[in-house]
């Protein structure tokens, strides 16, 4: 939700934008390569009672199967559910394939994973002059080269065009013109908004916000005096406005690592010796990229799935990996002792700066 600030800036033109979306990206991957898995459902991740899915195939779906769910869980609403494990090597070079094919038809692409991908094609490089025709061409190519399906969203900015690749998935496209886009979101659930998680759907409700419409019918007075920053942002979308730029390097403001325990943690020697890996996978990532940051960060999943975190930010950008170690664990002795066994710890550094990714933010047809 970068530049909420900018919502109400009218942009010079209009835009036209594409939001590519993989459908189950890591399962489809997989159902790909091993023809007994199609059909069937599949989870991408570890089945071990610690394991979490990664990845749903859309037949394991209908059991209501869902990434970060736990595996256990999983396969207790499947019992027919096949779990593989990761090949990221894999899915990262399919990615580099499909973000070729966006750069046959524009250089202003925002990714947002490895399966997802802003576009701006208000002029696109083999100038179609239809949106909705180069998503087309673009889900025909990506279908050639890889064998994998591909949804696509199409509107006139950010915010209506992820909804719209959801709107006809799998294996579809959807247009939300400028005429469509304020009356789209006046029946959406705020839960639905991207940008709008569970705890903050939950207040609204309690404010008596429900729809796009309550929102509207909201002062932006009212918006950023309940929300805050996020506020503005949430005024203007209900509108169907939100004139931030496909970015096309994006700055990354976070890089993290962590890890699931086969078995629960409780004492703190146990715990330092887990976070070391994840210290060392984060400063690599800083130290090839060439980045830095200033705030690091804690997090902590209990053996009950409730989550907390603890941040420490310095004036400086942490310079070294003995750095990060001490900053580390000086958030984890601050927990101790622990009120609960650990399942889960995590380590992040944000703030970064000196990391420019090109990969992991009334007129024109549409």
């Amino acid at each position: 939700m970068e530049d909420h600030d900018d919502q109400a800036a009218s942009p010079s033109r209009q835009r036209k934008i594409i939001h590519i979306d993989m459908d189950a990206f890591y399962a489809s991957v997989e159902q790909r390569d091993n023809p007994d898995l199609r059909g069937k459902p599949v989870a991408v991740g570890g089945s071990r009672e610690r394991g979490v899915v990664a990845a749903a195939s859309y037949e394991a779906r209908k059991f209501g199967v869902r990434s970060a769910m736990p595996s256990v869980t999983a396969k207790r609403q499947c019992p027919d559910l096949i779990f593989v494990k990761p090949r990221f090597e894999v899915y990262k070079a399919i990615s580099q394939q499909i973000r070729e094919i966006f750069a046959e038809h524009t250089p202003i692409i925002e990714p947002l994973s490895l399966d997802e991908a802003y576009l701006d094609v208000t002029e696109n490089l083999q100038s179609i002059p239809w949106a909705r025709d180069v998503a087309l061409a673009i889900r025909a190519k990506i279908k050639e080269v890889t064998g994998l399906n591909a949804s696509a969203g199409i509107s006139y900015n950010k915010f209506l065009a992820k909804l719209a690749s959801d709107y006809r998935k799998p294996n579809g496209q959807y247009v939300i013109t400028p005429e469509m886009g304020p009356a789209f979101v006046e029946n959406l659930p705020v839960g639905k908004f991207h940008g709008i998680g569970p705890a903050t759907s939950t207040k609204m409700n309690s404010l008596g916000l429900y729809t796009g419409l309550d929102m509207r019918n909201q002062s932006r007075e009212f918006m950023q005096a309940n929300f805050g920053r996020a506020g503005n942002y949430y005024y203007w979308i209900s509108r169907g406005v939100d004139n931030r730029e496909v970015r096309a390097d994006r700055i990354r403001k976070s890089v993290g690592a962590e890890n699931t325990f086969a078995r629960d943690l409780t004492g703190f020697d146990a715990m330092v010796a887990e976070l070391q890996s994840l210290i060392d996978k984060v400063w690599r990532h800083c130290e090839d990229n060439g980045a830095r940051g200033r705030t690091v960060t804690l997090k902590v999943k209990f053996n009950d799935f409730e989550i907390i975190t603890r941040s420490k930010s310095v004036p400086f950008a942490v310079s070294s990996r003995r750095e990060l170690e001490h900053l580390s664990i000086g958030l984890l002795q601050g927990e101790m002792p622990v009120p609960k066994p650990v399942r889960l710890l995590g380590i992040s550094l944000s703030a970064l700066h000196g990391e420019f990714q090109a990969e992991p933010q009334l007129g024109l047809p549409i």
